[in-house]
């Protein structure tokens, strides 16, 4: 096995990936399910890609978690984390601090080639998440899928992003009919 990136996203029907508390809320009879199919899937992580704001609430979140029975806490503070940014300049949370822009698919072709097999997960970041898709930098994608029509906010494939055929590697639904989608690229 070697290093992979792997996006994890909360959509609804519609794409809208930018509001996930407000589909986490709408499927909260789901939370205990959904979170061992989460939790399952952080399994294979060995670092995390995020952009500056998720990072910034994931550190407020979760860096000084001190009772965590979730093992959320553990979780990330075992993890490389890597924040793309062009305001962040250093981080006692970061293990390195990416700038982003021109050179994001080289510095992430650095990142994916150093370190230990496994994958290095994309979470939020829905910015970050359009700059990987137009770099074709992805290996997989994981999209929880909620069954709710949000109607307008920032979708996870914007406009103009190139065109690429898909695999459905793995497809689990939920009892609330949330489902979770595994897709590779061709």
């Amino acid at each position: 096995m070697s290093r992979r990136l792997v996006l994890t996203a909360h959509a609804s029907l519609d794409g809208v990936v930018d509001r996930p508390e407000a589909l986490l809320a709408l499927d909260d009879r789901d939370a205990d399910e959904l979170g061992d199919v989460l939790l399952e899937s952080r399994g294979t992580e060995v670092g995390l890609l995020l952009g500056r704001r998720t990072f910034e609430t994931l550190r407020g979140d979760w860096s000084e978690v001190a009772w965590d029975p979730t093992g959320t806490a553990r979780h990330l503070a075992g993890l490389e984390r890597h924040v793309v940014s062009t305001t962040v300049d250093r981080s006692d949370w970061a293990t390195a601090v990416l700038p982003g822009g021109e050179g994001l698919a080289d510095d992430v072709g650095v990142l994916l080639k150093h370190g230990p097999d496994g994958d290095v997960g994309v979470h939020g970041s829905v910015t970050l998440a359009h700059a990987l898709f137009a770099h074709g930098l992805l290996d997989e994608m994981r999209l929880v899928v909620h069954p709710h029509v949000l109607g307008h906010g920032r979708r996870l494939f914007p406009a103009g992003c190139p065109m690429r055929a898909l695999h459905l590697a793995d497809s689990r639904p939920l009892r609330s009919g949330v489902t979770v989608q595994v897709y590779r690229w061709r």
